[in-house]
């Protein structure tokens, strides 16, 4: 797995500087600076060496003057290099996840929904937004402030044999164990990281979780079971970051010690075989500027190797295939009828663990079907497929003959109005979730559609009417309300196919009453597919088709399938026979 990865994976590093190519301006000015950085680091230490042993001892005040007044412009030029530098580099991190969080949340919003199923919501928020911010630290603090450090490292050893080959080795004698000291530390950060990462994202889709589902947590009085669940990965996550503090906390003292024992042989080595005063004192500032991009070097790899394995998490949601990808699904006709086939249509969510097995019906143009079966029979799954929420694995799905994969996409899903039982409401005002911020939709048509339904007057009873701000999930609407809400938004776009999924299960009688009669204008004229266990609906369906286990067991009408006597006559006895009782 990706999270295991101990070196660099630089395909993965190339497609992430790939995404600075609109602002190649500024990635070249950088490396430019990095450059013209690493060359005058080492002239202030050359400058002094040359001052003490030529113009202090000679006490040559004019040349003192002058040289103080370049070291002070050397040190200017310098400073305004360095400020220009970070901020390009995290200027240009910052522009390039930008885009990326745009073009990650625009490939979010037209996934195939078999990526829900299978990849936590927490997971993909965590794709969204800290892995996309580790790739922002690839360019501010890791790929080309580490060039930067190289090149800096280069140009102060090529200085440093330049002047005096012998002193340098001695000087630099102790950095083997300097070297052995950041391979280690590289490797316990880079692990502890990783953990710290994978934390996160566990975090993250615990409590996105928990918080969508925390009436069940209450209402179970499982508190303090889930909290013990959280502890664990929260633990976890402390765990992971107390080992980095750790690494961090032995590997910098090691430095100090290190560069402590190369200015001691230093100036052993000096007195000992009567080096220059300037030389010496070069020499330490040498030593400290190679020290300075050593003791951070370790640490900006790092930051460059996570921001690598975020990196290849967030390609691996770019490159998941979403609806959109079916070749010349293009085609958009004059008008639409609406009559859909399936054929011999085979379908598993998950590998060949079918949930619909050799399904073919039709419906013809103006007619409604009702669905029926047990839980899991597979009811939901055609209705998804219609709409191309997910891809069959065998067979054909067509409307007016002319298979769905073949139709452009967004056309397709304009023709068809969907009614869930679950009825979802973002925050916001009622109008913006009854339009879903269609611009072309005026108020003056959605209160037209209202008044169909009957819900203009609820919604008038509201704060504010259709600007009600309606909170997460429509909480402060009762689910009743909601699902009208949801009534007047299929109904607003005129559909040619109507589908309604247990689309009055949460509506109490009083305002399934309401609804009832706009459900029959709704679907007069139109392809009706009627999910629903309410005889009012079924009986008046054109055709009933039964499913169990995935499978057509009967179709027929009511008075056909009854006078049968087969598995929907036993589903009718068992279930509606009840609600018969207490419709009458």
């Amino acid at each position: 797995m990706m999270e295991n990865k101990k070196i660099l994976d630089f395909g993965i590093l190339m497609k992430i500087i790939r995404l600075a190519a609109p602002y190649k301006k500024k990635f070249y000015l950088s490396v430019f600076l990095s450059i013209a950085l690493a060359l005058i680091s080492p002239i202030r230490p050359y400058l002094i060496q040359y001052t003490v042993n030529h113009f202090i001892q000679d006490k040559n005040t004019f040349w003192l003057i002058m040289i103080t007044v370049i070291q002070v412009g050397i040190l200017l030029v310098e400073t305004v290099l360095r400020f220009y530098f970070g901020f390009i580099t995290s200027w240009l991190g910052q522009y390039v996840v930008n885009d990326l969080r745009l073009k990650v949340f625009n490939k979010v919003l037209s996934l195939n929904l078999r990526q829900y199923d299978k990849t936590p919501i927490g997971t993909l928020t965590t794709r969204t937004v800290n892995d996309i911010e580790a790739i922002n630290e690839v360019f501010s603090d890791g790929l080309i402030p580490i060039i930067a450090d190289l090149l800096s490292i280069v140009s102060i050893l090529l200085f440093m044999f330049g002047v005096d080959w012998r002193l340098s080795l001695i000087s630099l004698a102790p950095f083997p164990v300097l070297i052995i000291a950041t391979y280690l530390f590289k490797e316990s950060v880079n692990k502890s990281f990783i953990k710290v990462r994978n934390a996160v994202a566990a975090l993250n889709a615990f409590v996105q979780e928990h918080l969508s589902g925390m009436h069940v947590v209450q209402a179970y009085t499982s508190e303090d079971r889930e909290f013990e669940k959280f502890r664990k990965i929260n633990n976890n996550h402390r765990k992971a970051n107390i080992r980095a503090i750790f690494a961090y906390s032995v590997f910098f003292p090691v430095v100090e010690i290190v560069l402590a024992v190369s200015i001691g042989l230093l100036v052993w080595w000096g007195g000992n075989y009567s080096a220059d005063a300037g030389v010496i004192i070069s020499f330490i500032m040498y030593l400290n500027l190679l020290f300075r991009p050593l003791r951070m070097i370790a640490d900006k790899f790092n930051t460059l190797q996570m921001g690598i394995v975020a990196g290849e998490r967030v390609f691996k949601v770019l490159d998941n295939p979403d609806v959109t990808d079916t070749p010349g699904s293009v085609y958009i006709p004059e008008k639409t009828k609406g009559a859909i086939s399936f054929s011999n249509v085979w379908f598993a969510y998950e590998d060949e663990k079918y949930v619909l097995k050799d399904i073919s019906f039709e419906v013809k143009e103006g007619e409604t079907v009702a669905l029926v079966g047990h839980t899991g029979s597979g009811k939901t799954s055609i209705i998804s497929l219609i709409n191309r929420f997910y891809t069959i694995n065998k067979g054909s799905i067509t409307m007016d003959g002319v298979s769905i994969y073949d139709y452009d996409i967004d056309y397709l899903r304009s023709r068809i109005a969907v009614v869930l039982q679950d009825v979802f409401l973002f925050s916001g005002p009622v109008f913006d979730n009854i339009t879903l911020r269609n611009p072309d939709i005026t108020i003056e048509e959605a209160q037209k559609v209202a008044k169909i339904i009957g819900v203009h007057d609820f919604i008038m009873q509201l704060p504010g009417g259709y600007d009600y701000n309606v909170m997460e999930r429509g909480a402060t609407l009762s689910l009743g309300q909601r699902q009208l809400i949801s009534f007047i938004r299929a109904l607003l776009y005129n559909p040619s196919i109507l589908i309604l999924d247990e689309a009055t299960s949460s509506i109490d009688s009083e305002s399934e009453r309401l609804i009832q009669k706009a459900i029959d204008t709704m679907i007069k004229g139109r392809t009706s597919i009627v999910i629903a266990h309410r005889l009012s609906t079924i009986r008046k369906a054109d055709k009933i088709i039964v499913l169990d286990q995935g499978r057509i067991v009967e179709s027929g009408t009511h008075d056909e399938l009854i006078s049968k006597k087969g598995f929907y006559y036993k589903l009718h006895k068992l279930q509606f026979e009840k609600q018969e009782i207490g419709i009458q």
